[in-house]
């Protein structure tokens, strides 16, 4: 194990890095020292904003405007990088050390071919022609799992999916196989089935090749089972690093255990709170004296105000940097009120029904005309119910048609065919003035509340909105339900003159929640409403969303890949595949009882963070990618992706089958015998 003070292929030693702004200077990286040796992993956690994505960009000298190396040395295989002059620099970055941004959206040219874009660094650095950069590119291509590569390379960015797209990413910074691999959130933006494949790809490709990799991200669960030693960094500096197992059985920095501690997992208390860090990483135009996380740790004393403690430890193998440190995990003992007064609905109570919901999109072809050629199929025959009080979690991957239910549920979309209900009457039967009051009962949390929000509106008139539009309460009574609003999700009245670009990613989804409660719904529909959060803001959302579910006794429809967050919210959980519904039960008959394969696999290829678990897993349990909603498979639409498929599964679609009770799959070949045969409604979805 390469670690602190030896040789490695990459040596880090004091680095420092500010950006000058126009009016502050940003200490965004301070004093910061690692190593890396050849076929290593050292994962680089913490916060956004706590310096990671500075630190991996320091090391190739790609800083934003106004940023600037001030101290330290970079030295790759003993060359030192921070004075090189920018021409040798060229030589080196792309083909010594590479980076694989977080967002492949907007990393890649959107007007060049990919295969163009995999041939460019190999034609810069190697000084082959077209026909030899192009048939590297396709030999790169084929390694990273890019299927079908040659009938691909002259496709465009925007005619993959973020997986094949984060693939692409892999696949340029490889291409001229660097000694030196920085990986920035390679797996933040994809599902958990995409993002189990990306990561055991880069541990197949790390092994091969001999590659030292720098893995940054936010999430110890990915870090656990990919890294032989994690540095912890917060606020531009790193407060620890110790090899990965010594990390989770026993760190000692509090803001370590505080990450570990907010990561809602699949065996998690319901009853129980998230762990949750208070406030938001300081400003560092300057840092706080003192130790920089004093303001929010509970241990915090008047010497870690003022003094900032050492980076050191009982021995060099583990070090951090506090003044009082823990010992090892957090316990999670703090119980939410009355956490079961609402698990699960009362017979016969149906608030809620969808009936058979049909939802496909027209695909058009000609410039005037626009004729009909084809529809993507997002919603094919789903029939769910929601009681009052209860929360029914939807899970699958991206594009498998969750968010197209939650807006039929909500009425932001008509179904083509099918009925949405709501205490017994048809929703879209109403008349205009109805469907209108019948709205306030049904409302919709965003998963990204920046483009939800209105920007050239206060969050006050945001709240007001819609109690104006309803014609809810006088002037006062509005500002009064407000202010009550507002201390219900933890906001302060300060807020409600401030624009939303004024708020945090956390702070943003708080007001989302607060919007979606202004009216007193009888159903929310929260559409991921935490994937683009950290983790300590999430575990905070996640907390009061928790809390106000009991408190409110409302009905919510939860939307997410991520099935540890789906089944700490919710009584029920239902499976997305291709437009159907296959599977849906208690949240613990999912979890300890999965019938379709489908399910199970969601579940293996949730990141635990735990090295021990990790590290003993087995092979991804689903390839590939999520075929087109245009011409989904016939018979089971997942058969294509499973291995337990055979042929009767391309020639009949399986039906919903009861497996216990409230408990069905749509499986010929489940993974546990079904009990007796399916009733005319559960084979249609409606699980009781």
């Amino acid at each position: 194990m390469t670690g602190m003070g030896t040789t490695g292929v990459l040596e880090v030693t004091n680095l420092s890095t500010q950006i000058r702004l126009s009016r502050s200077v940003v200490e965004a990286v301070g004093n910061v020292d690692f190593a890396i040796g050849a076929g290593e992993t050292l994962g680089l956690v913490g916060e956004s904003g706590c310096g990671k994505s500075m630190t991996g960009l320091s090391l190739i000298r790609l800083l934003p405007n106004g940023g600037h190396i001030v101290g330290g040395s970079i030295k790759l295989r003993g060359l030192e990088l921070v004075d090189l002059a920018e021409d040798d620099l060229r030589a080196v970055r792309g083909n010594e050390i590479a980076i694989i941004f977080q967002d492949s959206q907007s990393s890649l040219n959107p007007t060049m071919p990919i295969g163009r874009q995999v041939a460019e660094p190999v034609r810069l650095h190697r000084g082959v022609s077209k026909s030899e950069a192009r048939e590297r590119a396709l030999e790169v291509l084929e390694l990273v799992g890019l299927p079908h590569p040659r009938e691909r390379l002259d496709d465009f960015p925007h005619q993959l999916s973020g997986g094949l797209r984060q693939r692409v990413m892999i696949a340029i910074a490889l291409a001229c196989e660097p000694k030196v691999l920085v990986a920035d959130e390679p797996t933040t933006a994809l599902d958990v089935t995409i993002q189990a494949q990306i990561l055991a790809l880069l541990d197949d490709l790390e092994e091969r090749l001999g590659m030292a990799t720098l893995l940054i991200t936010h999430d110890m669960g990915v870090v656990a089972g990919r890294t032989d030693r994690i540095n912890v960094m917060y606020a531009g500096r790193i407060v620890e690093t110790a090899k990965t197992e010594r990390i989770f059985a026993g760190m000692r920095h509090p803001y370590t255990q505080a990450l570990l501690g907010s990561i809602p997992s699949l065996d998690q208390d319901r009853s129980k709170a998230l762990y949750t860090i208070p406030g938001l990483p300081p400003d560092l135009a300057p840092p706080p004296p003192g130790c920089r996380f004093a303001a929010r740790c509970p241990r915090a004393t008047e010497q870690c105000q003022v003094e900032e403690p050492p980076l050191t430890g009982e021995d060099a193998d583990h070090l951090f940097a506090c003044w009082h440190p823990v010992d090892g995990p957090v316990e999670r003992s703090v119980t939410i009120p009355h956490a079961t007064a609402t698990n699960g609905r009362a017979e016969g109570d149906r608030l809620l029904q969808v009936n058979g919901a049909v939802r496909e999109f027209p695909v058009t072809a000609g410039v005037i005309l626009r004729r009909q050629v084809d529809s993507v199929k997002a919603v094919s025959g789903i029939s769910v119910e929601v009681g009052s009080g209860e929360t029914l979690g939807l899970v699958g991957e991206s594009g498998c048609g969750k968010t197209t239910l939650g807006k039929l549920v909500v009425g932001a979309e008509k179904p083509d065919a099918g009925t949405v209900e709501l205490a017994g009457k048809r929703v879209f039967d109403l008349r205009r003035g109805a469907l209108r009051r019948a709205r306030r009962d049904l409302q919709m949390m965003f998963q990204d509340p920046y483009s939800s929000l209105d920007p050239r509106m206060r969050v006050h008139a945001i709240l007001r909105e819609p109690l104006q539009i309803q014609r809810v309460g006088t002037r006062r009574e509005q500002d009064e339900k407000i202010t009550n609003v507002m201390r219900e999700v933890g906001l302060p009245l300060t807020a409600l003159e401030r624009y939303p670009h004024e708020f945090s990613g956390g702070q943003r989804q708080r007001i989302g929640l607060a919007r979606a409660l202004m009216l007193d719904p009888q159903v929310i529909v929260a559409d991921e409403p935490v994937s683009a959060l950290d983790v300590s803001i999430r575990s905070q959302i996640l907390n009061l969303m928790r809390r106000l579910q009991v408190e409110r006794g409302t009905a919510s429809i939860v939307i997410s890949h991520d099935l540890a967050v789906v089944r700490y919210l919710s009584d029920r959980i239902g499976v997305m595949y291709l437009g159907k519904l296959v599977e849906l039960g208690s949240s613990d008959d999912v979890y300890h009882h999965p019938a379709h394969p489908y399910t199970e696999a969601l579940i293996a290829a949730i990141p635990v963070p735990d090295p021990t678990v990790e590290k003993h897993k087995g092979a991804v349990a689903i390839r590939g990618d999520l075929p087109s909603p245009r011409n989904p498979p016939s018979g089971c639409r997942f058969r294509t992706r499973c291995p337990r498929a055979q042929e009767l599964c391309a020639q009949v679609e399986p039906l919903l089958r009861p497996f216990g009770p409230g408990h069905v799959a749509a499986c010929h070949f489940p993974l546990q015998e079904p009990v007796g045969t399916a009733e005319p409604e559960a084979a249609h979805g409606s699980a009781g």
